[in-house]
């Protein structure tokens, strides 16, 4: 790869590897960036609102030349609370569409970076990288994982994939997600030698005087504290739990303010347990809207990233290492 990557981010969010990109001081041209969520195209334009716009866009008709390809398809209609693996009333399991080629989900988008992929002609990035919930891995789901890594393999690439949990890139937050990461012509990618870093305190990432706002008041959450189970609230203690785009209902977790006092994490603590600075953080609320108490968009779109100190390790490797 060149001295500048050249990256192209699709279904994109608020674009996670290119702020560690950014953090690793590796120079970067983002040839592209398609996110059809116009809200999140909002924040990513003020996060890097020194450079180019972006409009929402979709994942079709591209032919471009990028060194580093990363998606993350939607994940919801792969994830335990998504469409697939419904029980129906007489007991049977309703399989549902998941990420089905042709079946309209926002999962099923993954085999548009097959098309697309194909469409480059003579061209292929060095590196592909995809991310996504663990159950993509499930008995529903695998036969389409399966037959990703097939499609990827007769474009030319060498597959392989983890289970890649936060909290061992200092992050305190128990996020597991697999991480696929494709080499072209070359070696299986081994994640045995990514550099993990302990994770760090908890309380580095959360304000010091938060509004009441983020009280808990809702009789339904505080009924459910402590409780096991589907309907629950777990008090934050070491770490957090996985970050979702709504934090204010079950199952919930809140941090004891004591005095029988409990509140839910914060728009800015749910981006700082993603690994985003503040200064990322204070641009995007910039350009979003208040909706009621909270800034929905904002957790939103912490709930539906990347956790970025992940991406770093990710590159260090296949980047800074290569150039060493």
């Amino acid at each position: 790869m060149g001295e500048t990557i050249q990256i192209l981010e699709l279904f994109g969010g608020i674009g996670s590897p290119r702020c560690a990109l950014r953090n690793l001081n590796i120079q970067t041209k983002a040839i592209d960036y398609v996110e059809i969520n116009e809200k999140a195209v909002r924040s990513y334009n003020s996060m890097f609102r020194e450079e180019l716009e972006y409009k929402t866009q979709t994942v079709v008709g591209w032919n471009l030349k990028p060194d580093i390809l990363i998606h993350g398809s939607p994940c919801q209609d792969m994830s335990i609370a998504g469409h697939q693996g419904k029980a129906t009333g007489d007991g049977r399991i309703n399989r549902g569409k998941g990420s089905d080629e042709g079946s309209g989900t926002r999962s099923s988008l993954m085999w548009e970076t097959i098309h697309i992929i194909e469409n480059m002609g003579e061209w292929r990035p060095r590196y592909v990288i995809w991310e996504n919930v663990k159950n993509v891995k499930s008995k529903y789901m695998r036969p389409n994982f399966d037959r990703y890594m097939v499609e990827m393999e007769k474009l030319g690439y060498t597959n392989n994939y983890a289970v890649l949990d936060a909290r061992e890139f200092g992050l305190p937050q128990a996020r597991e997600r697999v991480f696929t990461i494709s080499v072209l012509n070359g070696e299986k990618f081994e994640f045995d030698d990514l550099i993990r870093t302990p994770m760090r305190n908890l309380q580095e990432f959360l304000e010091d005087d938060v509004p009441d706002i983020y009280d808990v008041t809702q009789p339904s959450v505080l009924a459910c504290i402590g409780e096991k189970g589907i309907r629950r609230a777990t008090v934050i203690k070491d770490c957090a739990y996985t970050i979702t785009t709504r934090q204010d209902r079950t199952p919930a977790q809140v941090i004891d303010r004591g005095d029988g006092r409990y509140r839910y994490l914060t728009e800015r603590e749910c981006w700082r347990l993603m690994g985003y600075t503040d200064e990322d953080f204070d641009r995007a609320k910039a350009v979003q809207e208040r909706n009621g108490k909270y800034y929905k968009a904002l957790y939103d779109q912490a709930g539906n990233s990347i956790a970025v100190p992940i991406f770093e390790s990710i590159f260090r490797k296949i980047i800074l290492q290569e150039v060493a």
